[in-house]
Parts: structure tokens; C-alpha cells; sequence
């Protein structure tokens, strides 16, 4: 018996990714879920958060924004549009996984489990309408898009390695060190909604309901966990010199210095001006840079080297069909 191929097993048989190929994909993943963090932001910033009046539709009547919505029907539409731009980066990065030759099934996980959270914030963006910008489903829906940014960064860096187990780079207690630079900045970013849960920035002209507390011991907690991280991401930044880490460790923790140091600066800015739109965009785009920076940073501190995988074949019709 014939056994019944799935769609992507069919197309895995007639193309065969490049490695470049591969990891385009995956990035594209990394940029598209960065850029809907911050048209999300762009959405609340703007007072858009209910210019669509239900979910899934944009109205009882309607699937799309009509005219009578105005400005605020538009981007919030145009931002519900972007989740399917997503959706397809995704899918590329699924399909390009699922056909590289030998099959990466960790790889294919990954990018499925980016799909999964997609699909699952997509939900919460319903409930958040819904509820009528619940601040607390609001934080949720952000967090829930930096876990998948996440895993869209963890897809992008395996498809530099082999599939070998990982091995250190850097002393135990470094990697240790690297573990609490995670942590920490995973609270920073966490805090960070506490902020915006209890601000101005409600996300519609309407009375919407503010978490609990007063903005300004919000931000001040907020900048303490900063500091925080600030200190270790310094104190990482020296270790690594000592311990003569190699050179694209030692840059990774550099570039988090430089994110940190523009993010602190926003971020104080913004406090003392009157928390302005613009430095709320330019502070969550920071955030989701910032992020990146930790996660590079620690899966900089091992490596599964290409050279113990199998080589990809050149992307070509002839190839794939010689190999199958």
C-alpha cells in the first residue's frame, strides 16, 4: 500500500532549501513578529485598540473596517491583517525546516510551535476586544508575542548549528551567569506591562479599566529591575574577557550594552516628558531588540557545529530528484 503523503512531505520531495534559504526564513519569522509587537503597541498608542467593535469580525455586519470606523477601524484592521502576514513567515519558516535534506524534525517542531503560539494569541487579541482592554489580557497578549519571539530567535540561531547535542563555550559558572541575565530581563519585560497596565496610554478614548496601582511605582520598580539587568549584562561583558570567550560571545554581550544603554535612555526620557507616543513606540521596539540580545547572548555560550550534520544539497530540481 501507497502510503499518503502530507502536503509538506510532497513538497519536501520536488524542492530542497538552500542553507541561506533556510535561515532567511527563519529570520523572516524574527522580523515579522518584532514588527507586529510594535504595530500592537502602534494600535494602543493610537487609541485604536477597539476601532474594530468585535472579534473575529471588525463589526456585527462585517468582516472588514468600514468607513464609519474611522482612522481607528483602519489600524486596527491593518494591524489584525499583519497577524496573517506572520502566519505566512511562519508557514515559510515550517516549509523550508520540513524540506531541508536530511529532515530537521527539531527544527520543524520549532517553527509548529511558533505557529501554535500564533494561533493561541490570535485568541487572546480576541479576548482582549472582548473584555474591552482588560489590561491584564493586554499584558497577556504581550507576553505571548515575546514568547514567540522566543522561539522565532532559538529556529533562527539552530539553523546556523548542526543537530549534534550543544557543547560549552564558556566555563559553568559563566553560563550560569548568562541564566540570570535571562531571567532578569524576562521580569524587566514583565514589569514593563505593569507600567503600561496602570499608565495613560489606555488604548482607547472610552473609560478602560487600569491595573490596580500608581504608574509612577510602576515605573519605578520597572527601572530598579533595568538597573538590574544593566549590572549583570556589565558584569557578563567582563567575565567573558577574562575568560577569553570567543569573539562573537564577547560581541553579543557588547551589543547588549549598547541596546540596554539606548532602552535605559528612552526609557528615562519618556518618564520625564510625559510618556509621548513616539518614545512608547521607539521603547517597545527597544524591548523586543533588547530581547533578541539576551537570547543571542546565551545561545552564543554553546555551539552544535555544522561540520557533524549532513551537508544541505544545492537547491535544484535535478538534485532533489536524484536524492529521492
Amino acid at each position: 500500500m501507497v502510503p499518503v503523503l502530507t502536503p509538506l512531505a510532497l513538497i519536501a520531495r520536488r524542492w530542497t532549501p538552500t542553507p541561506r534559504t533556510l535561515r532567511r526564513a527563519a529570520l523572516s519569522a524574527v522580523v515579522m513578529t518584532v514588527l507586529i509587537i510594535v504595530t500592537g503597541g502602534a494600535v494602543r498608542l493610537t487609541g485604536s485598540g477597539l476601532g474594530c467593535d468585535t472579534w473575529p469580525k471588525c463589526t456585527d455586519d462585517s468582516l472588514f473596517a468600514t468607513p464609519e470606523q474611522g482612522i481607528h477601524g483602519a489600524i486596527e484592521f491593518g494591524n489584525r491583517m499583519l497577524t496573517y502576514v506572520l502566519s505566512a513567515a511562519v508557514g515559510w519558516a515550517i516549509i523550508a525546516a520540513r524540506s531541508t535534506k536530511p529532515w530537521r524534525r527539531g527544527l520543524t517542531r520549532l517553527g509548529w510551535a511558533q505557529f501554535w503560539i500564533v494561533m493561541g494569541n490570535a485568541v487572546i487579541g480576541g479576548i482582549t476586544v472582548w473584555a474591552g482592554l482588560n489590561p491584564w489580557t493586554v499584558a497577556g497578549h504581550f507576553l505571548l508575542a515575546n514568547a514567540l519571539l522566543t522561539v522565532a530567535v532559538i529556529t533562527w540561531q539552530r539553523t546556523h548549528e548542526g543537530d549534534t547535542a550543544p557543547r560549552p563555550r564558556v566555563p559553568r559558572p559563566v553560563r550560569k551567569l548568562s541564566w540570570a541575565v535571562v531571567v532578569t530581563s524576562g521580569l524587566l519585560i514583565a514589569l514593563g506591562t505593569t507600567v503600561t497596565g496602570s499608565g495613560k496610554h489606555a488604548g482607547d478614548s472610552s473609560d478602560v479599566p487600569r491595573m490596580p496601582w500608581d504608574w509612577a511605582d510602576a515605573a519605578h520598580l520597572h527601572a530598579a529591575a533595568a538597573w538590574v539587568v544593566c549590572a549583570l549584562a556589565i558584569a557578563m561583558w567582563l567575565v567573558l574577557r577574562v575568560v577569553d570567550a570567543p569573539d562573537d560571545t564577547r560581541a553579543r554581550a557588547r551589543d547588549l550594552l549598547i541596546v540596554l544603554l539606548a532602552q535605559g535612555g528612552i526609557g528615562y526620557v519618556q518618564f520625564f516628558t510625559g510618556v509621548p507616543e513616539i518614545l512608547v513606540s521607539a521603547h517597545m521596539l527597544g524591548s523586543s531588540l533588547m530581547w533578541i540580545a539576551v537570547l543571542r547572548l546565551a545561545l552564543s555560550l554553546r555551539e552544535r557545529p555544522l561540520e557533524a550534520s549532513a551537508p544541505l544539497p544545492v537547491e535544484s530540481g535535478s538534485a532533489v530528484s536524484a536524492a529521492v
